[in-house]
């Protein structure tokens, strides 16, 4: 998911370069909604991991 989030970004920058604007505001929007996504993912994964195997 982190691949995902560094290409859009990527994308985000040359369109930025670019001059296209619009472009690149879709995609920096999509890379900080994916960002969001895992970052809940990963506290999820954490909170049940824990759960599901205390120490």
């Amino acid at each position: 998911m982190l691949r995902w989030i560094i290409i859009f970004l990527v994308v985000a920058l040359v369109a930025a370069v670019l001059g296209f604007g619009g472009i690149a505001g879709v995609a920096a929007e999509i890379a900080r909604i994916i960002f969001f996504v895992f970052l809940v993912l990963l506290v999820l994964s954490l909170i049940l991991g824990r759960r599901i195997w205390p120490r």
